[in-house]
């Protein structure tokens, strides 16, 4: 099979499986709520779906993500390398944090894991997610400041915190840079 990148692959099959259900871009645009133009960058390999995004297409075409991915290698036990410079990231969430998608698209709205890099005094605020979602946060560099709810945390380098995610949440960076890793699992 011809060796595709990633998202070269994801742009291919999408199109494929799109057109093989006899839909056109403007129908599944309306059956995933992504819009036309947005479908169309994907398929054209323009743009990198978001993982929302790419659950919504998933969900409209009724297909499963590891298949859109699968090159036919099924024999194979390494499923996946996600080079670090091919990692999908979200730059829109938060200021001076730039947060990079770790865990399989297939994934999402259930167990997510992110990484996320803070500027000095960037932070990522969030409103309520979905009821009894928890987050799961380890501190891999610098210091990071938690506020879930009512409640706060300082943290350091190594420390681990689980919070409630379905109330608003915050965490900040202090006066240095900072790195985490968030797992984000919805019950």
């Amino acid at each position: 099979m011809e060796n595709f990148s990633i998202s070269e692959r994801l742009a291919k099959r999408l199109r494929e499986t799109r057109k093989s259900k006899g839909l056109s871009l403007e129908a599944t645009s309306k059956l995933s709520g992504v819009s036309r133009s947005m479908l169309s960058q994907i398929e054209r390999g323009e743009s990198s779906p978001t993982v929302a995004t790419l659950w919504s297409l998933t969900r409209a075409l009724q297909v499963d993500f590891a298949g859109l991915l699968d090159d036919g290698n099924s024999g194979s036990t390494i499923r996946e390398i996600m080079r670090a410079n091919r990692t999908p990231t979200i730059d829109s969430q938060g200021e001076g944090c730039r947060i990079r998608i770790l865990s399989p698209p297939d994934q999402a709205g259930r167990l997510e894991v992110y990484e996320i890099l803070f500027e000095k005094n960037g932070a990522l605020v969030s409103e309520p997610h979905r009821q009894g979602c928890v987050e799961h946060m380890t501190v891999l560099e610098g210091a990071l400041t938690v506020v879930a709810g009512e409640d706060s945390a300082e943290l350091g380098e190594g420390d681990t915190i689980r919070y409630a995610a379905d109330c608003n949440h915050s965490i900040r960076a202090t006066e240095q840079p900072a790195r985490a890793l968030l797992i984000v699992h919805n019950s």
